[in-house]
């Protein structure tokens, strides 16, 4: 599966910068997932869980309290006001 780099970046410093097959969270409009070649986008992201699956498989699981979104066809950043990651 395609790839793209998501960067997940907070007050406290970077957090996440790696490939990644998909990354869902919830913007303004309401739930989006973005793979890699999506069209280029920038949202307000709602506090929610958010989704990454790595380019091997591996299913990472955080929480943001909300933030800002910005995604061209080769990379996603999250700028969240806090995140922190789930242990499930």
């Amino acid at each position: 599966m395609a790839t793209f780099q998501l960067k997940i970046s907070s007050p406290d410093g970077n957090l996440f910068d790696g490939e990644v097959s998909m990354f869902s969270v919830r913007g303004a409009e309401g739930d989006l997932a973005v793979l890699a070649g999506h069209i280029p986008f920038v949202t307000t992201v709602q506090p929610c869980d958010c989704v990454i699956e790595t380019e091997d498989g591996e299913r990472k699981v955080g929480h943001t309290g909300g933030g800002l979104l910005s995604v061209s066809e080769t990379q996603a950043t999250l700028f969240s006001w806090n995140y922190r990651w789930r242990d499930d």
